[in-house]
């Protein structure tokens, strides 16, 4: 079972359950009593979560004396409530080589997923016909693909798992080829770019180790963050472009390039959220609003997942979203017999 089923799966009633996953990070605590207990953050290719480790487990000592990194087996009797997963007589092993493969291999729904996603990115990058943003495309996926298809969209709350940065620039080039069916004056070659571009900097802030799913600190992403280097890098590989073969065209080869720089500068909206300027632009604000509905969307998804229900039809509310989510409305079925 996975992480996220996990999640999915437990409540107040326990459940026997098998799961493996990888030791992010262990932190030692006390109770308000005085008494120790660990704090183990854990994760496979679906997510992660907050399993806590009391000082009465028979292998609280061992456990206390892991690497982070180290992957395990669990087995026991798992509860979900307002705190979090709890388990109870449960019991962990290292894996064995077999099943070491087979855990770094990722999920299987999660793989097949990302790779349909991918290849919907490379299918829409395809249609752009500006060829100053498709040859800038290009090398970028050219550069960096193995490292784009690994890296995480968030730390935490949407997205955070490794290659969930593929899934998401997927959902939004689909958002933003629909909603340039409709509004017409937006230009479409900038937006997928942008939509592209928008989060390249978190190749150096939330990417994933090519075998593991312990997301990396690199000195980069933390002194930086995404935005700057997102702007640096497509700075870097603008200065690479042939563009003495495109100095006719129109719009004009800066112009173009402001643009695209444009829409990675103020792709969080406010300056409050870390943008340095604000949408200024068609396609920024479109770009802006495709971003926080995909990301909100997944925390939906997600919260459904993992919140209790605190009555029928009410769950309780999951940070960072502003109140408790109650169950959504059915889709009609036209082919239902009306009721007598």
């Amino acid at each position: 079972m996975s992480i996220s089923e996990l999640l999915s799966t437990t409540g107040e009633s326990p459940l026997e359950i098998s799961f493996c996953a990888q030791l992010q990070a262990i932190k030692e605590r006390e109770t308000k009593g005085g008494k120790p207990f660990l704090e183990w953050t854990i994760a496979d290719s679906t997510g992660n979560l907050t399993l806590k480790v009391w000082n009465n487990h028979p292998q609280f000592d061992a456990a206390r004396e892991l690497d982070p990194e180290t992957l395990i087996h669990f087995h026991g009797q798992w509860t979900q409530n307002q705190y979090g997963v709890d388990g109870m007589g449960w019991k962990f092993r290292f894996l064995n080589e077999s099943e070491t493969s087979e855990f770094l291999a990722g999920d299987p729904k999660i793989r097949e997923k990302q790779d349909a996603d991918w290849h919907d990115i490379l299918k829409m990058l395809s249609q752009v016909t500006d060829p100053r943003l498709k040859t800038l495309n290009d090398e970028f996926i050219s550069q960096f693909n193995e490292r784009f298809r690994r890296t995480g969209a968030a730390r935490k709350n949407h997205h955070a798992r490794r290659g969930g940065l593929i899934e998401h620039v997927a959902q939004m080039m689909r958002s933003a080829t629909a909603i340039c069916s409709v509004y017409l004056e937006l230009n479409r070659d900038l937006i997928v770019s942008g939509i592209l571009f928008h989060d390249c900097g978190k190749l150096w802030e939330n990417t994933y180790p090519e075998s593991g799913f312990n997301q990396l600190h690199l000195l980069h992403g933390e002194m930086l963050g995404h935005i700057p280097l997102g702007l640096e890098l497509v700075n870097k590989l603008w200065r690479e472009l042939p563009l003495n073969d495109w100095r006719e065209l129109k719009p004009k080869n800066e112009d173009v390039r402001l643009h695209l720089l444009h829409l990675i500068a103020s792709h969080h909206g406010q300056y409050d959220f870390g943008s340095p300027t604000l949408p200024r632009t068609p396609e920024a604000h479109a770009l802006h609003y495709i971003d926080n509905l995909d990301a909100k969307l997944e925390m939906v998804k997600d919260a459904y997942a993992s919140a209790n229900e605190v009555a029928p039809g009410i769950f309780e509310r999951q940070f960072p979203l502003p109140a408790s989510l109650v169950t959504p409305l059915a889709n009609f079925k036209s082919g239902e017999s009306p009721a007598s």
